[in-house]
């Protein structure tokens, strides 16, 4: 099927799914729609990736520094203001749409971190379904640490909520963590479904159904806690990208402060002002925060601790083997002991193996093999 006629029976099943009810009646229905709206995107995907390269290419753009933060919004919201304020990279900006045709990257350094600061050309509606640059934007998107939605403060709303449809069509998560849902793909045996707890939502016919549609016809499925449909097919697809995301309402100069109030209530938002430099300071702060890295300072033997130039360790890699693998690859292999200082430490120092979990600021000092 051509990418067209795959983009109109999309739209089709997205029609259909807006004007049916959700009840329990509907649950089959409409889980059986998502999983076709599901494979469709797939086949989209497909077909569009032979005209225009591989699936979910993004803009060439080497990465560089700890993490990758990518700016995301519709035309003209100040992201390239943004991104010259945070990171004095020139990035044209104007009055008018579609100034950045490219991902043009900066570098901000944050807390002795370099991040890598990505302004990705405007998305428009449709993206997800190939219009425009939308594939590279978002399949760029899918390569970011943290999604920085940069939105205009007089309209914040409605385009925050089209920007998350283009990302979730694209298998982008914001905000949100896998479904614990184990998923096992086998040779023969049919569809297998074990519930280890009450679920609201789906069931075995259910589950069946929906197999059928994405074609998996041998596979088992636990679900270890209450899932939707859309995590259910998100597990059996396995190929979403769960991505922390914070919200930059831009030109907040444009609006009254009772507007303002009201907007920074909502979680994960930051009312800005690029071009002022307004608030640019809790902006960086959440952005650490979703970042979720750990600094950890060198302590060569004999002297003091190197404060200037930290150890950037990540999410999920915070063991001492990580922090030498980091400095250098064959470190570990030479590791005797370390010996740390600080939150993770249970005595001031404390002497630790390989597994050892450090904490934010640790101070590190290696001791090799003799």
């Amino acid at each position: 099927m051509e990418s067209t006629a795959i983009a109109a029976k999309i739209a089709e099943i997205e029609a259909e799914m807006a004007k049916t009810q959700k009840n329990k009646a509907t649950e089959g229905h409409l889980g059986l729609l998502k999983a076709k709206l599901a494979k469709l995107r797939r086949e989209l995907i497909d077909a569009t990736t032979k005209k225009s390269g591989p699936a979910g290419d993004g803009f060439d753009v080497t990465k560089a520094g700890d993490a990758r933060v990518g700016l995301i919004g519709f035309p003209s919201v100040g992201k390239s203001t943004l991104l010259s304020t945070l990171t004095e990279t020139e990035s044209e900006a104007a009055d008018y749409e579609f100034t950045t045709l490219t991902a043009i990257p900066g570098t901000l350094v944050y807390n002795g971190a370099r991040i890598q600061i990505l302004d990705l050309p405007g998305i428009i509606e449709g993206a997800k379904d190939g219009k425009g640059r939308g594939r590279q934007v978002i399949g760029t998107a899918r390569t970011c640490d943290v999604i920085l939605i940069v939105l205009d403060a007089a309209k914040p709303l409605p385009m925050k909520k089209k920007i998350e449809h283009e990302l979730e069509g694209f298998g982008i998560r914001l905000n949100k963590r896998p479904p614990n849902i184990v998923v096992t793909k086998k040779d023969k045996g049919g569809v297998g479904y074990t519930a280890t707890c009450d679920q609201t939502f789906i069931n075995t016919d259910v589950v069946k159904s929906v197999c059928r549609e994405l074609k998996v016809n041998n596979v088992d499925i636990v679900a270890r806690e209450d899932c939707t449909v859309d995590q259910l097919i998100d597990a059996i697809e396995g190929n979403r990208a769960y991505i922390p995301a914070v919200y930059a309402l831009n030109k907040i100069d444009q609006i009254t402060i009772e507007e303002l109030d009201l907007m920074d209530e909502l979680p994960s938002w930051v009312p800005i002002c690029a071009s002022h430099r307004w608030n640019l300071d809790e902006l960086l702060e959440l952005i650490w925060k979703k970042l979720d890295m750990t600094r950890c300072y060198t302590k060569p033997h004999g002297k003091a601790p190197d404060y200037e130039d930290p150890v950037i360790l990540k999410h999920g890699k915070r063991t001492i083997e990580d922090f030498c693998d980091h400095i250098h690859k064959a470190m570990a292999s030479e590791l005797k002991y370390a010996l740390v200082w600080g939150a993770s430490a249970k005595h001031q120092p404390q002497r630790v193996g390989k597994e050892h979990i450090l904490a934010d600021e640790d101070i590190v000092q290696i001791v090799k093999r003799s």
